[in-house]
Protein backbone atom coordinates (compact mmCIF):
# COMPACT_ATOMS: atom_id res chain seq x y z
CA UNK A 1 0.00 0.00 0.00
CA UNK A 2 0.84 3.61 -0.53
CA UNK A 3 2.28 5.47 1.92
CA UNK A 4 -0.04 7.86 1.65
CA UNK A 5 -2.91 5.41 1.81
CA UNK A 6 -1.89 3.99 4.46
CA UNK A 7 -1.67 7.61 6.70
CA UNK A 8 -5.08 8.29 5.14
CA UNK A 9 -6.64 4.92 6.30
CA UNK A 10 -5.35 5.83 9.70
CA UNK A 11 -6.81 9.63 9.40
CA UNK A 12 -10.14 8.78 7.45
CA UNK A 13 -11.36 5.10 9.16
CA UNK A 14 -13.67 4.87 12.04
CA UNK A 15 -15.92 2.50 13.31
CA UNK A 16 -19.31 2.62 13.93
CA UNK A 17 -19.25 2.75 17.68
CA UNK A 18 -17.54 6.33 17.24
CA UNK A 19 -20.70 7.97 16.73
CA UNK A 20 -23.03 7.97 19.40
CA UNK A 21 -26.45 9.05 18.42
CA UNK A 22 -26.53 11.57 21.22
CA UNK A 23 -23.31 13.15 19.87
CA UNK A 24 -24.81 12.61 15.88
CA UNK A 25 -27.80 14.81 17.27
CA UNK A 26 -25.73 17.18 18.91
CA UNK A 27 -23.57 18.26 15.35
CA UNK A 28 -26.96 17.59 13.16
CA UNK A 29 -27.70 21.16 13.39
CA UNK A 30 -29.99 22.56 10.37
CA UNK A 31 -28.13 19.62 8.52
CA UNK A 32 -30.83 17.58 6.81
CA UNK A 33 -30.35 13.69 6.07
CA UNK A 34 -32.18 11.15 3.96
CA UNK A 35 -31.76 8.29 3.63
CA UNK A 36 -32.64 6.14 0.85
CA UNK A 37 -33.12 2.40 0.26
CA UNK A 38 -33.44 0.78 -3.43
CA UNK A 39 -35.72 -2.14 -3.28
CA UNK A 40 -36.75 -4.79 -6.03
CA UNK A 41 -38.41 -7.77 -4.24
CA UNK A 42 -37.20 -7.21 -0.70
CA UNK A 43 -40.68 -7.83 1.17
CA UNK A 44 -38.99 -10.00 3.77
CA UNK A 45 -36.29 -7.47 4.61
CA UNK A 46 -36.86 -4.02 4.25
CA UNK A 47 -40.08 -3.80 6.51
CA UNK A 48 -37.74 -4.60 9.51
CA UNK A 49 -35.31 -1.96 8.00
CA UNK A 50 -37.71 0.84 7.80
CA UNK A 51 -39.16 0.01 11.00
CA UNK A 52 -35.49 0.15 13.18
CA UNK A 53 -34.90 3.47 11.75
CA UNK A 54 -38.19 4.69 12.37
CA UNK A 55 -37.96 3.65 15.88
CA UNK A 56 -34.49 4.41 16.62
CA UNK A 57 -33.41 7.52 14.76
CA UNK A 58 -36.13 9.91 14.53
CA UNK A 59 -34.63 12.75 15.51
CA UNK A 60 -31.58 12.12 12.88
CA UNK A 61 -33.04 11.07 10.10
CA UNK A 62 -35.31 13.66 8.13
CA UNK A 63 -36.15 11.30 5.14
CA UNK A 64 -36.75 7.95 4.30
CA UNK A 65 -37.26 6.99 1.10
CA UNK A 66 -37.62 3.57 -0.60
CA UNK A 67 -37.35 3.60 -4.22
CA UNK A 68 -39.39 0.67 -5.66
CA UNK A 69 -37.38 -1.12 -8.86
CA UNK A 70 -40.14 -2.76 -10.63
CA UNK A 71 -41.36 -4.95 -7.24
CA UNK A 72 -43.45 -8.00 -8.93
CA UNK A 73 -44.24 -8.45 -4.56
CA UNK A 74 -45.59 -6.76 -2.03
CA UNK A 75 -42.32 -4.56 -1.40
CA UNK A 76 -43.78 -1.15 -1.76
CA UNK A 77 -46.57 -1.75 0.72
CA UNK A 78 -44.48 -3.56 2.87
CA UNK A 79 -42.12 -0.25 3.15
CA UNK A 80 -45.24 1.68 3.17
CA UNK A 81 -46.56 -0.26 6.34
CA UNK A 82 -43.02 0.64 7.91
CA UNK A 83 -43.26 4.00 7.75
CA UNK A 84 -41.26 4.99 4.60
CA UNK A 85 -42.18 7.05 1.59
CA UNK A 86 -42.17 4.54 -1.84
CA UNK A 87 -41.72 6.10 -4.97
CA UNK A 88 -41.58 4.05 -7.82
CA UNK A 89 -38.31 3.87 -10.06
CA UNK A 90 -39.88 4.53 -13.13
CA UNK A 91 -42.24 7.74 -11.77
CA UNK A 92 -39.51 9.55 -11.72
CA UNK A 93 -38.32 11.88 -14.66
CA UNK A 94 -40.74 10.46 -16.62
CA UNK A 95 -39.71 11.97 -19.38
CA UNK A 96 -36.36 10.41 -19.44
CA UNK A 97 -36.10 6.96 -21.08
CA UNK A 98 -35.99 4.10 -18.03
CA UNK A 99 -32.64 2.16 -17.50
CA UNK A 100 -32.57 -0.69 -15.48
CA UNK A 101 -30.23 -1.33 -12.45
CA UNK A 102 -29.59 -0.38 -8.86
CA UNK A 103 -27.83 2.47 -10.25
CA UNK A 104 -30.70 3.77 -11.75
CA UNK A 105 -32.71 3.62 -8.65
CA UNK A 106 -30.04 5.50 -6.58
CA UNK A 107 -29.44 8.22 -8.85
CA UNK A 108 -33.29 8.60 -9.44
CA UNK A 109 -33.55 9.28 -5.70
CA UNK A 110 -31.50 12.21 -5.63
CA UNK A 111 -34.31 14.23 -7.76
CA UNK A 112 -37.22 13.11 -5.53
CA UNK A 113 -35.16 13.74 -1.84
CA UNK A 114 -34.04 16.81 -0.69
CA UNK A 115 -31.42 16.20 2.26
CA UNK A 116 -28.03 17.93 2.40
CA UNK A 117 -26.74 14.61 3.35
CA UNK A 118 -27.38 11.15 1.88
CA UNK A 119 -27.19 7.59 3.06
CA UNK A 120 -27.75 4.44 1.17
CA UNK A 121 -28.90 1.81 2.39
CA UNK A 122 -29.09 -2.03 1.10
CA UNK A 123 -32.84 -3.44 1.21
CA UNK A 124 -31.93 -6.80 1.59
CA UNK A 125 -29.56 -6.41 5.14
CA UNK A 126 -30.49 -9.13 7.36
CA UNK A 127 -30.09 -8.60 11.37
CA UNK A 128 -30.33 -4.74 10.22
CA UNK A 129 -28.54 -2.47 13.46
CA UNK A 130 -29.09 1.57 12.93
CA UNK A 131 -25.74 2.07 13.67
CA UNK A 132 -25.35 1.44 10.34
CA UNK A 133 -26.99 4.83 9.81
CA UNK A 134 -24.93 6.34 12.39
CA UNK A 135 -21.90 5.35 12.01
CA UNK A 136 -21.78 6.32 8.07
CA UNK A 137 -22.74 9.85 9.27
CA UNK A 138 -20.66 10.43 11.59
CA UNK A 139 -17.89 11.51 9.43
CA UNK A 140 -19.79 13.55 7.82
CA UNK A 141 -21.25 15.38 10.22
CA UNK A 142 -18.58 15.96 12.43
CA UNK A 143 -15.93 17.07 9.43
CA UNK A 144 -17.48 19.61 6.64
CA UNK A 145 -14.53 18.37 4.30
CA UNK A 146 -15.90 14.82 4.30
CA UNK A 147 -17.79 14.06 0.97
CA UNK A 148 -18.30 10.18 1.11
CA UNK A 149 -18.65 7.70 3.41
CA UNK A 150 -18.21 3.64 2.34
CA UNK A 151 -19.01 1.09 4.97
CA UNK A 152 -16.97 -2.02 5.58
CA UNK A 153 -17.39 -4.89 7.84
CA UNK A 154 -17.11 -8.32 7.64
CA UNK A 155 -19.48 -10.45 5.13
CA UNK A 156 -20.18 -14.24 6.66
CA UNK A 157 -20.46 -17.04 3.47
CA UNK A 158 -21.80 -20.30 4.67
CA UNK A 159 -20.28 -21.22 8.31
CA UNK A 160 -17.65 -18.67 8.30
CA UNK A 161 -17.49 -15.53 9.20
CA UNK A 162 -15.62 -14.31 6.39
CA UNK A 163 -15.65 -15.25 2.43
CA UNK A 164 -18.34 -13.53 1.46
CA UNK A 165 -17.76 -10.51 -1.79
CA UNK A 166 -16.39 -12.74 -4.03
CA UNK A 167 -16.17 -9.99 -6.79
CA UNK A 168 -14.71 -7.65 -4.50
CA UNK A 169 -11.95 -9.70 -4.06
CA UNK A 170 -11.61 -11.61 -7.66
CA UNK A 171 -12.15 -8.50 -9.85
CA UNK A 172 -12.77 -4.89 -7.64
CA UNK A 173 -9.91 -4.91 -5.60
CA UNK A 174 -6.95 -6.07 -8.33
CA UNK A 175 -8.31 -3.17 -10.82
CA UNK A 176 -8.22 -0.72 -7.81
CA UNK A 177 -4.81 -1.59 -6.97
CA UNK A 178 -3.86 -1.97 -10.44
CA UNK A 179 -5.39 1.29 -11.73
CA UNK A 180 -6.26 3.59 -9.07
CA UNK A 181 -4.24 2.67 -6.33
CA UNK A 182 -5.15 5.72 -4.00
CA UNK A 183 -8.37 3.58 -3.18
CA UNK A 184 -6.69 0.61 -2.10
CA UNK A 185 -7.15 1.46 1.20
CA UNK A 186 -10.62 0.58 1.22
CA UNK A 187 -11.40 -2.81 2.83
CA UNK A 188 -15.07 -2.79 0.75
CA UNK A 189 -14.81 -0.78 -2.22
CA UNK A 190 -18.11 -2.25 -3.17
CA UNK A 191 -20.17 -2.18 -0.37
CA UNK A 192 -24.03 -1.31 -1.08
CA UNK A 193 -23.79 1.19 2.44
CA UNK A 194 -22.37 4.74 2.30
CA UNK A 195 -23.37 8.30 2.26
CA UNK A 196 -22.20 11.16 0.89
CA UNK A 197 -22.77 14.93 0.44
CA UNK A 198 -25.28 15.81 -1.99
CA UNK A 199 -23.30 18.83 -3.77
CA UNK A 200 -20.50 15.96 -4.28
CA UNK A 201 -22.98 13.37 -5.46
CA UNK A 202 -25.27 15.44 -7.45
CA UNK A 203 -22.34 16.19 -9.89
CA UNK A 204 -21.46 12.79 -10.53
CA UNK A 205 -22.09 10.51 -13.55
CA UNK A 206 -23.96 6.98 -11.86
CA UNK A 207 -23.75 4.07 -13.42
CA UNK A 208 -27.07 2.20 -14.03
CA UNK A 209 -26.36 -1.41 -12.87
CA UNK A 210 -23.41 -2.86 -10.52
CA UNK A 211 -20.68 -0.65 -11.76
CA UNK A 212 -22.30 2.18 -9.40
CA UNK A 213 -20.00 1.80 -6.29
CA UNK A 214 -16.97 1.00 -8.31
CA UNK A 215 -17.75 4.04 -10.48
CA UNK A 216 -18.71 6.62 -7.40
CA UNK A 217 -15.38 5.84 -5.90
CA UNK A 218 -13.44 6.46 -8.56
CA UNK A 219 -15.39 9.59 -9.60
CA UNK A 220 -15.57 10.60 -6.27
CA UNK A 221 -12.05 10.27 -6.06
CA UNK A 222 -11.31 12.46 -9.15
CA UNK A 223 -13.70 15.05 -8.10
CA UNK A 224 -12.96 15.56 -4.36
CA UNK A 225 -9.79 13.87 -3.04
CA UNK A 226 -8.61 10.86 -1.27
CA UNK A 227 -8.83 13.17 1.52
CA UNK A 228 -12.66 14.00 1.32
CA UNK A 229 -13.07 10.27 1.35
CA UNK A 230 -13.60 7.78 4.47
CA UNK A 231 -14.37 4.51 5.98
CA UNK A 232 -16.49 3.10 8.96
CA UNK A 233 -16.02 -0.13 9.93
CA UNK A 234 -19.87 -1.07 10.36
CA UNK A 235 -19.41 -4.92 12.09
CA UNK A 236 -20.74 -7.54 9.79
CA UNK A 237 -23.32 -7.40 7.18
CA UNK A 238 -25.81 -10.63 6.44
CA UNK A 239 -27.81 -10.94 3.32
CA UNK A 240 -28.57 -13.35 1.05
CA UNK A 241 -25.42 -14.38 -1.72
CA UNK A 242 -26.02 -14.92 -5.19
CA UNK A 243 -25.13 -17.55 -7.67
CA UNK A 244 -21.74 -18.09 -8.93
CA UNK A 245 -23.38 -16.86 -12.38
CA UNK A 246 -25.02 -14.18 -11.07
CA UNK A 247 -21.60 -12.79 -9.97
CA UNK A 248 -20.23 -13.27 -12.71
CA UNK A 249 -22.80 -10.74 -14.56
CA UNK A 250 -21.86 -8.35 -11.91
CA UNK A 251 -18.43 -8.58 -12.90
CA UNK A 252 -18.49 -7.90 -15.99
CA UNK A 253 -20.38 -4.99 -15.19
CA UNK A 254 -17.83 -4.07 -12.78
CA UNK A 255 -15.05 -4.68 -15.51
CA UNK A 256 -16.93 -2.06 -17.92
CA UNK A 257 -17.16 0.86 -15.48
CA UNK A 258 -13.73 -0.02 -15.08
CA UNK A 259 -12.69 0.16 -18.51
CA UNK A 260 -14.98 3.65 -19.32
CA UNK A 261 -12.73 5.19 -16.64
CA UNK A 262 -9.56 3.90 -17.84
CA UNK A 263 -10.26 4.78 -21.59
CA UNK A 264 -13.33 7.46 -21.28
CA UNK A 265 -15.54 5.12 -23.73
CA UNK A 266 -18.89 6.56 -22.78
CA UNK A 267 -20.68 3.36 -21.29
CA UNK A 268 -23.76 2.50 -23.08
CA UNK A 269 -22.30 3.26 -26.77
CA UNK A 270 -22.21 -0.69 -27.22
CA UNK A 271 -24.30 -4.08 -26.16
CA UNK A 272 -21.79 -6.34 -23.84
CA UNK A 273 -23.10 -9.89 -23.84
CA UNK A 274 -21.50 -12.63 -21.46
CA UNK A 275 -21.62 -16.43 -22.58
CA UNK A 276 -22.01 -18.75 -19.80
CA UNK A 277 -22.29 -22.13 -19.56
CA UNK A 278 -24.85 -25.10 -17.73
CA UNK A 279 -24.82 -28.47 -18.05
CA UNK A 280 -27.73 -30.16 -19.56
CA UNK A 281 -28.61 -33.70 -20.04
CA UNK A 282 -26.46 -33.48 -23.85
CA UNK A 283 -23.67 -31.66 -22.27
CA UNK A 284 -22.42 -27.89 -21.64
CA UNK A 285 -25.14 -25.58 -23.31
CA UNK A 286 -23.73 -21.76 -23.68
CA UNK A 287 -26.09 -19.23 -22.21
CA UNK A 288 -25.82 -15.84 -23.70
CA UNK A 289 -26.26 -12.81 -21.16
CA UNK A 290 -26.98 -9.29 -21.99
CA UNK A 291 -24.69 -7.56 -19.26
CA UNK A 292 -24.07 -3.94 -20.31
CA UNK A 293 -24.48 -1.18 -18.40
CA UNK A 294 -25.50 2.71 -18.93
CA UNK A 295 -24.60 5.66 -17.09
CA UNK A 296 -26.69 8.60 -16.06
CA UNK A 297 -25.07 11.84 -16.17
CA UNK A 298 -24.86 14.10 -12.87
CA UNK A 299 -27.83 15.04 -11.62
CA UNK A 300 -26.68 18.75 -11.21
CA UNK A 301 -26.92 19.17 -15.00
CA UNK A 302 -30.45 17.43 -15.15
CA UNK A 303 -32.19 19.37 -12.38
CA UNK A 304 -30.74 22.68 -13.50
Amino acid sequence: MLPEVLAWSGRRSSSASDWPLPALLDAKGSTTISVVLPARNERETVGEIVAAIRRDLPGLVDELVVIDSRSTDDTAAVAVKAGATVIAQDEILPDLKPLDGKGEALWKSLAVTSGDLLVFIDSDLREFETSFVTGLLGPLLADPTVAYVKGCYDRPFGAEQTGGGRVTELVARPLINLHWPELAGFVQPLSGEYAGRRTALERVPFVTGYGVELGLLIDLLGLCGLDALAQVDLGRRVHSHQSTEALGGMAAQIMQTAWSRLTGVPLGSGQMRLTQFRRTASGHEPVDHDVSVAQRPPMAGVLS
